[in-house]
């Protein structure tokens, strides 16, 4: 089967897409689709595909299309190839607002037809190497850090950023419920939040301690994982990685175990406690694009019958989640329970 896409969006993820789509020998990206007809010419031009500025247009020249216009347009930009049966892939986060997921969603359940969602993180090497030693998670600790970009300020962090490490918390716990959360914010370039921090404690045990902020001096993306029988710590934008299984390391424990207080005192003074560890490189394959992997999964899912890697429910999950968390900065009080501010700060032009 010809795997002929759409591109929906001609800004910087949709020109990522199309890159990606052409240089695939299994695809065929058969047009570009903007409201502005010179951003759909030029990228148009530049892939050797049709330009076209109506969605509708699209539909019947295509099996599937990759939707990567503002979040605020998902629904409207989806809609058209979902009623015709069309797959599609749609930018994370899949929707700004819940009902509006809602309603894409029971779309698509009743056309009978796959929506995936855009979390690229989950295609990343790293990400695909943890998934290898399936750890059950009892603690995880999430960093996602960056210099501010000046793109989806439209959005605070939590949406824009955090979003990422959530769904792949969520994955992680494997449907397990937020029993509770506590989550504080600042916002200092605009009236959205620039920092966040979360924390979330599932009902299967696990309690999960998500920071993000787009106002950092440097770009750091790390996790740590603990469980009952191994630590593993990823580094996402480095694509390293180490495991340090409990098994591997019994024979330390058990010495450790026999010393009293003051030989283990005493063992310091000569002894280097990382040499003695049995650490496992996390086997990371730098040569995989995560875009490219999402769409060769999107087209297996649609050529193949293959369930998708993200679903809509998974995306809408991931924002489900998001809200919360934003309810929950708007309520939180800055200054102590004796305080009736509550949220972010108001921005001022002379703050």
């Amino acid at each position: 089967m010809n795997f002929r896409v759409a591109v929906v969006g001609c800004g910087r993820m949709g020109k990522l897409h199309a890159r990606v789509l052409s240089e695939m020998g299994s695809a065929e990206l058969a047009c570009v689709v903007d409201v502005k007809p010179h951003a759909a010419e030029a990228l148009a031009k530049q892939r050797d595909c049709r330009a076209l500025t109506d969605v509708a247009e699209a539909v019947d020249l295509v099996d599937a299309a990759i939707i990567a216009v503002p979040t605020i347009h998902h629904l409207s930009a989806a809609r058209p190839f979902i009623e015709a049966g069309k797959p599609v892939l749609i930018e994370k986060p899949f929707t700004d607002n819940i009902p509006g997921g809602q309603e894409l969603l029971a779309l698509a359940q009743k056309t009978s037809t796959s929506v995936q969602v855009g979390h690229t993180e989950r295609f990343n090497p790293a990400v695909l190497a943890m998934k290898k030693h399936a750890i059950r998670p009892k603690f995880i600790e999430a960093q996602r850090i960056s210099p501010f970009t000046f793109r989806s300020a439209d959005v605070g962090v939590v949406l824009d950023m955090m979003i990422h490490d959530l769904d792949l918390v969520l994955m992680m716990v494997g449907g397990a419920a937020v029993e509770a959360l506590h989550a504080v914010g600042v916002n200092v370039i605009g009236a959205t939040e620039d920092i966040c921090n979360v924390r979330l404690i599932f009902d299967n045990g696990c309690v999960a301690n998500v920071t993000a902020s787009r106002l950092a001096i440097k770009t750091e993306r790390k996790m740590r994982i603990f469980s009952e029988n191994a630590y593993l710590s990823v580094d996402y934008g480095k694509k390293v990685g180490v495991v340090i299984n409990k098994s591997q390391n019994l024979d330390l424990i058990q010495m450790a175990r026999e010393l009293d207080v003051a030989d283990l005192a005493e063992l310091a003074q000569s002894v280097d406690y990382t040499k003695l560890l049995k650490v496992e490189q996390l086997v990371v394959d730098e040569s995989i694009e995560p875009l490219r992997q999402q769409a060769e999964a999107f087209r297996r899912t649609v050529v193949d019958g293959e369930p998708p890697v993200v679903s809509a429910a998974d995306g809408l999950a991931a924002v489900r989640l998001a809200q919360r968390i934003v309810d929950h900065i708007k309520s939180y009080k800055w200054d102590g329970k004796a305080s009736d501010r509550t949220g972010l700060g108001v921005i001022t032009k002379d703050a």
